[in-house]
């Protein structure tokens, strides 16, 4: 009789739970608040809510236990971000105990609360400066002359020059008027070029994939605050593209675009003639991280260098990634590997393009000089 009348008065207390973030975009190893809602529409003895986090979102306190009235209260929980991504919060789920500790209820609400996570971006000293830059302002000496800051000769005055430009030390000693010719401060289009078509990977997290869109943010990111146009390639199974642009805008869709990079596998042959020509425009520099493992990727990059782009090749280093086998066959086959990669290496070279190989664990800004150097040597020896 007892457990009847418990029974009978017990009913389902429909329990709601609502989720809200003190903001919807965050760096990776940042701390997310997030407020959890929960109502009832009877008192409970005890509720459990446990939130369920895709992985690369972790907390301590994702299992919530506390009593609870007919009533919303608000309990707050700490997320952590450990690896950048695009997340959806998808579900919580709720067991509610009935006061007579006879009945328990079970179920799973969809909460659906977006989250993007970046990838945080990695300082660096210097950029790779272009063969050739635009016609806007910017903070890109140019090699040509005209109106700027920077020194560059020397030139007799003609009718028009301004008197602020006249070099009075030069002209006592010449006894005629003599200017100072200066180089412009021009801007730079930059594409960054990822190749997405295939990985060397341990997991989801460790991979040439998570090495390339960790560059790829840290490179546009510097080229933006340098007032210079940044677009972006993701040439894959999938080909993305974004048009060259400057500002704090930009660089959201550009880090958007990278947050959505994925492995698509696709056996078509692709060329450089899929990319629309508004994304490539003449005098860009073209950066390229890519693991050099698809030959459609190899391809298409020597292509856009027999065109005539001013490109630089960033090769992430699969090497780490696939160690060698246990006996002899597989090492001789690892070493056969390696020499064909640094024979693949030497055909860019032959094309005059500056490749350097970016093992995990080396500062991206190391990769980055040996690249200015070897740009550096190369316009020597053109000269």
């Amino acid at each position: 009789m007892l457990l009847g009348v418990g029974l009978a008065h017990e009913s389902d207390p429909n329990v709601c739970v609502r989720v809200e973030l003190d903001r919807d975009r965050a760096l990776e190893d940042e701390t997310v608040s997030a407020s959890l809602f929960i109502s009832a529409d009877a008192p409970i003895a005890r509720l459990d809510v446990l939130l369920v986090l895709p992985q690369g979102l972790e907390s301590e306190s994702q299992l919530v236990a506390l009593s609870h009235a007919a009533e919303t209260r608000e309990h707050a929980v700490e997320i952590r971000c450990r690896r950048w991504g695009g997340y959806v919060l998808g579900e919580a789920i709720v067991r509610a105990h009935g006061r007579s500790g006879l009945a328990v209820w079970e179920r799973t609400v969809e909460l659906g609360v977006p989250l993007k996570v970046y990838p945080r971006p990695e300082l660096l000293d210097e950029l790779l400066a272009p063969l050739e830059t635009q016609a806007f302002a910017g903070n890109q000496v140019a090699r040509v002359k005209g109106t700027g800051i920077e020194f560059a000769d020397l030139r007799p005055f003609v009718h028009g020059d301004p008197v602020r430009r006249v070099n009075w030390r030069a002209t006592a000693r010449r006894a005629s008027l003599v200017v100072n010719e200066s180089h412009p401060e021009r801007n730079t289009d930059v594409i960054v070029f990822v190749d997405t078509f295939t990985e060397a990977a341990r997991s989801i997290s460790e991979g040439t994939l998570e090495l390339a869109v960790r560059a790829a943010a840290s490179l546009a990111a510097q080229y933006l605050e340098r007032r210079d146009r940044v677009g972006l390639v993701s040439f894959g199974g999938i080909l993305n593209w974004l048009v060259p642009g400057s500002g704090s805008v930009q660089r959201l869709r550009i880090v958007d675009a990278l947050l959505n990079t994925e492995i698509v596998l696709n056996y078509a042959w692709k060329g450089v003639d899929l990319i629309p020509s508004r994304t490539l425009p003449p005098k860009a520099l073209v950066v390229a991280l890519t693991p050099l493992l698809d030959e459609r990727a190899v391809t298409t990059l020597l292509d856009l260098r027999a065109r005539g782009f001013d490109l630089a090749v960033v090769e992430v280093s699969p090497a780490p990634f696939a160690p060698a086998g246990a006996d002899e066959a597989d090492r001789l086959a690892h070493r056969l590997w390696l020499l064909r990669r640094e024979e693949m290496r030497g055909r860019y070279r032959r094309a005059g393009v500056p490749i350097v190989e970016w093992r995990e664990g080396t500062p991206l800004a190391a990769e980055i000089e040996e690249v200015r150097a070897w740009r550096r040597y190369a316009r020597v020896a053109r000269a």
